[in-house]
């Protein structure tokens, strides 16, 4: 990112009141400058203090009050900008301008790290057997009459598929991920919902790896979510949450029998 001419520009540009902004910061830790810079900076965002298309001060009166060389916060300026909790604008009105939080970089740091399979299959399998008991027990006590209509639309979805046999099991599995999603928006907690998001968009490779299907994975499949979405409709918790944690794990030793012939 290019920083030339940011002082000058910013400098004509409203922001926060600069005695305001001094009280937001203090001299950075000496034996840890840079990380110190961009948690101070972090945390005013993050807790409101600095709100949403606010300016950060120049570059000399941000450096002066955090005590820091222009070098050192240009790069932890750098870094939060990545962490997509500032902008860089340049020009004029350009600077250091504060972001809305949207989940596209936590995002993006997860797929990652489930793209690489740094994840075992144990860890995502064990990770997901919780979550996905927890998300589907809420969704049975938080389902709404529109609700039902939606899961049982996707069950017939699913049943026409299932009627095609093995060759649709692309399909089927498109619309199995689509339940998931389903059972995660009912659930009404977005950071559940998230999680299970970037998971499913980025297991396929454990699949890829991992699973050799037969028409009784398939059959075993459709049954599982029929009588998930069964048990989530009539409003049984517990039973929905057991279910689908049987079926994460059934999954589980899918892909276990073929790791272990490979």
């Amino acid at each position: 990112m290019v920083f030339s001419g940011m002082l000058n520009s910013m400098e004509t540009v409203p922001r926060g009141d600069q005695s305001v902004m001094e009280t937001l910061f203090r001299k950075a830790t000496q034996n840890r400058v840079f990380q110190d810079v961009v948690s101070q900076i972090q945390t005013a965002i993050l807790n409101g203090k600095l709100k949403v298309g606010e300016k950060l001060p120049p570059e000399r009166e941000l450096g002066e009050m955090l005590g820091t060389s222009r070098g050192t916060l240009r790069e932890a300026l750098r870094i939060l900008e990545q962490k997509g909790l500032i902008e860089i604008k340049l020009g004029v009105n350009g600077g250091a301008v504060v972001k809305a939080a949207t989940s596209e970089h936590m995002s993006e740091s997860l797929a990652l790290l489930i793209q690489s399979q740094v994840v075992s299959l144990e860890e995502l399998s064990e990770f997901r057997e919780g979550v996905e008991g927890i998300v589907t027990g809420l969704a049975a006590e938080r389902i709404t009459d529109n609700d039902i209509e939606g899961l049982q639309a996707l069950r017939e979805q699913a049943t026409e598929i299932h009627q095609k046999g093995l060759a649709a099991w692309d399909d089927f599995v498109g619309v199995d991920e689509q339940i998931h999603m389903q059972l995660a928006r009912i659930s009404g907690n977005l950071l559940y919902r998230f999680i299970l998001e970037t998971v499913h968009d980025n297991i396929h490779r454990y699949y890829d790896k991992y699973l050799k299907v037969s028409e009784r994975e398939m059959e075993e499949n459709y049954s599982d979510l029929c009588n998930i979405i069964e048990a989530v409709i009539n409003r049984r918790p517990e039973e929905a949450a057991e279910l689908a944690r049987v079926h994460v794990n059934r999954f589980k030793q899918y892909m276990d029998r073929k790791k272990r012939l490979t």
